[in-house]
């Protein structure tokens, strides 16, 4: 009896032995369960073009790539891009070895995105692009940044340069008030692990772009303001020349509206062509009060009105012009 003694500790030390070792591989597996799989994205940006200031639209190419171990996340037929109109994959592979995927892919995104463009031509845009898996939410998925490397090139981006201080890639959770029908949820909300990126553009050549926009607006201000050098009583003259620089300007006006997408706030070529058509409507004012003061016998004060009221008028459009301008550019 004495002898079956060390046999029956050596059994019950195995059974205690297996039910800890039991409880700590459930306890592994329910703290793996209760944490989102990671996966380590990165990007490198090859190209971005096709910037459609009318459509709000611009086009974008890059590498990506993601490492991770579920296999059920399949990023070849569940990425997501919210901002996208659309995107191809030109390339894809995927290695699965050392237990874990590694899915590297090139993509082709036209993206859609708003313009601000109260400031235009003196505008800074930002580019934004997200990623998502469609079909595991932030409980079961959670990007991580790969942030080694850089993470686009010496590509040629027309009439735009990058401010790279502003170059940001960053993830957080995509909140939607929707549960997409999934009766599981107690509450229609989910939320998604979004890896973004934010790319701030800056304008080229922004003198050159002004000229271009607002040189036939100025050259029909100055046509307008030419009339008070015409004699009061040409009043043939000077109303073909204020009323023909008032259509110039509208119509300048309306040639850049077609290029720029509607805004619900006026911008600064709203306000400089609302302000040259009031200075226009101001020359054609004046012009009638000089030919009332004609009618009258009054040709000296006529002539004397013209001489101050140009000088008046041309030193304000000047100085809220600058004004406007340089508000735009700050």
């Amino acid at each position: 009896m004495f002898a079956a003694m060390p046999k029956l500790k050596k059994n019950l030390l195995l059974l205690a032995f297996c039910i800890l070792n039991s409880f700590f591989s459930g306890f592994k597996s329910f703290a793996e369960s209760a944490y989102p799989d990671t996966v380590k994205t990165g990007i490198y940006i090859t190209s971005i073009h096709d910037i459609d200031f009318k459509q709000k639209e611009y086009t974008i190419n890059f590498w990506l790539w993601l490492k991770y171990k579920n296999k059920d996340f399949d990023f070849l037929h569940n990425l997501e891009i919210p901002e996208a109109k659309s995107f191809t994959q030109s390339f894809s592979t995927v290695d699965s070895s050392n237990n874990r995927i590694y899915v590297l892919m090139k993509l082709q995104c036209v993206m859609k995105d708003s313009w601000r463009i109260n400031k235009f031509p003196f505008d800074r845009q930002t580019l934004r692009l997200t990623i998502e898996n469609s079909q595991f939410d932030s409980t079961s998925l959670v990007f991580v940044v790969d942030t080694l490397g850089e993470h686009y090139g010496r590509f040629t981006l027309n009439g735009w340069s990058i401010d790279k201080d502003s170059f940001n890639i960053s993830v957080r959770n995509q909140p939607y008030k929707t549960a997409f029908g999934d009766d599981s949820y107690d509450k229609p909300y989910s939320a998604y692990s979004a890896f973004r990126v934010k790319i701030r553009i800056i304008r080229e050549g922004i003198w050159t772009s002004f000229w271009k926009i607002f040189l036939g607006m100025y050259v029909a201000f100055m046509i307008a303001f030419a009339c008070f050098y015409i004699h009061a009583d040409s009043i043939e003259s000077r109303f073909n020349l204020s009323v023909g620089s008032l259509f110039a300007a509208i119509g300048n006006k309306y040639i850049i509206d077609s290029a720029l997408p509607d805004s619900a706030s006026p911008t600064l070529v709203d306000t400089l062509h609302g302000l040259t058509l009031l200075f226009i409507f101001a020359v054609i004012a004046s012009t009638i009060y000089a030919l009332k003061l004609i009618k009258e016998n009054k040709v000296n004060a006529a002539n004397r009105f013209d001489g101050i009221i140009r000088k008046v008028l041309l030193v304000c459009y000047v100085i809220l012009n600058v004004y406007f301008i340089f508000k735009a550019m700050g």
